[in-house]
């Protein structure tokens, strides 16, 4: 295993975060995107783009993450976007907290943008997280709780640029982890679910 986390580290990953303007990416849109690329575990690049869906905003979903209809006025389509997003990530490992949720929205947008969706590799931080801690480690596998127990410098804010930048914490910490390293044996109390 620990041969298998040092080739991991080792690669260049990109950990990807969205917001939209649902739970479904048969029916919701992408909102925003944020991503930062590592190369052998160092921050080596930001993406961070809103995205102006072709609806309104749902109320909820504004509480939730503060993105307003005003905010993606003016922001570019999908299309751009995820364009900009691919050349961003290029032939990287992706990774993302719960990725089939964010992945799936990616494909859909480009499904409907007519992009063909690259066969990249996905690391799902949720799943990591699920084999490699028990109970006794983290009440579950939230990203708030998480960043909270693995002592993540970005707290997650349902903002896809610091929840990407969260999750490439937990991501450095369940590396850690699977090599030997523990937490601190305090973690943080973050205010903000996820």
């Amino acid at each position: 295993m620990k041969a298998v986390i040092e080739v991991l580290a080792s690669l260049t990953l990109v950990v990807v975060d969205v917001e939209t303007t649902g739970w479904l990416d048969q029916q919701g849109e992408i909102t925003e995107i944020g991503a930062v690329r590592l190369t052998g575990g160092q921050l080596t690049g930001e993406f961070s783009s809103l995205v102006r869906p072709s609806g309104p905003i749902p109320a909820d979903i504004t509480a939730l993450t503060g993105i307003t209809d005003a905010m993606v006025s003016r922001a570019p389509l999908v299309a751009a976007t995820i364009r900009a997003f691919l050349a961003f990530a290029g032939d990287c490992v992706l990774v993302a907290h719960n990725a089939p949720f964010d992945t799936g929205f990616l494909e859909a947008a480009c499904s409907a943008a007519g992009i063909a969706w690259p066969r990249a590799a996905v690391l799902d931080t949720a799943v990591m997280a699920r084999l490699l801690l028990s109970p006794d480690d983290v009440p579950d596998c939230r990203l708030a709780t998480l960043a909270d127990y693995f002592g993540a410098k970005t707290a997650p804010t349902h903002r896809a640029l610091p929840d990407a930048k969260a999750t490439a914490d937990v991501l450095a910490g369940l590396f850690g982890y699977a090599a030997g390293q523990r937490p601190p044996a305090t973690p943080r109390l973050l205010s903000v679910a996820s």
